[in-house]
């Protein structure tokens, strides 16, 4: 699954599984742009750790919630890329805040999180588009959310279940050009997110691991691999697809029944 001599743009990508990816597809070759929203000592961390590896990389600071921030990462980004092309798109960014059930959401806090979700992934995508090299590759980070019914996560859901349906339309728009789109579900993943929820709480990991039927929590590393296989030769006949990866999350009725 090599990337040698190819040019890839994470998004999110100081933190979690968005570093994950971003190391995966160093070790792999490619030289990988690591978007990141605030932390410039995440950032920093990230890049230091793909050179330490004899990788190449180089971070870019941007907001993905307004329009002059996506404005200001591919001001960035075209400034660094070899011959103004790009191989590879991760849209990993996003949160999950805005939870909630029905009756505690409010438009501030919905707004906040589709900007964030949806609106960033689409209009990155657009910038995109023009940039990619025919046979690209385009990853979305996705999740199982939109597979069941969790009245307390009804907006996460809702805005994961939308890149679902963006993966798919630009799998039809750019399949003559050779680009493939597929989206990655995740399900709870060991991140520094989800750090309050596990950590000292053996019971919420436990709940969590037994709502899988592999029986653990996943790790960033279990979907980095999946991204990088999708963003490779390898993966050239696999487009328009919601993969999932999330150790069999809630697939049966007796999961998480115990």
């Amino acid at each position: 699954m090599s990337q040698i001599g190819k040019f890839a743009l994470v998004t999110g990508a100081s933190r979690g599984i968005g570093r994950a990816i971003a190391l995966r597809l160093a070790a792999n070759g490619a030289v990988v742009a690591v978007h990141y929203g605030h932390d410039d000592e995440a950032a920093a961390k990230t890049v230091a750790e793909i050179g330490a590896a004899g990788g190449q990389a180089f971070a870019i600071r941007s907001e993905l919630s307004t329009p002059a921030g996506i404005d200001a990462l591919f001001a960035e980004l075209t400034k660094s890329l070899p011959d103004g092309r790009l191989d590879i798109l991760v849209n990993n960014a996003g949160g999950g805040g805005g939870n909630g059930s029905i009756e505690q959401l409010t438009p501030a806090a919905v707004d906040s999180l589709f900007a964030v979700n949806v609106a960033a992934p689409l209009f990155i995508s657009q910038r995109a588009i023009p940039l990619l090299r025919d046979g690209g590759r385009i990853v979305n980070i996705s999740s199982c959310a939109p597979r069941v019914a969790a009245p307390s996560q009804v907006a996460y859901a809702m805005s994961k279940g939308a890149i679902d349906v963006l993966t798919k339309t630009l799998a039809v728009q750019l399949g003559p050009r050779g680009i493939t789109v597929n989206a990655v579900a995740a399900g709870a993943t060991e991140t520094e997110g989800m750090a309050g929820f596990l950590d000292g709480n053996p019971q919420v990991r436990a709940s969590i691991s037994a709502m899988t039927a592999l029986g653990r929590v996943g790790q960033p590393a279990d979907i980095a691999d999946v991204v990088a296989f999708l963003a490779s030769e390898d993966a050239r006949w696999i487009t328009g697809n919601v993969v999932d990866v999330s150790g069999g999350t809630a697939i049966s009725p007796a999961i998480g029944a115990q």
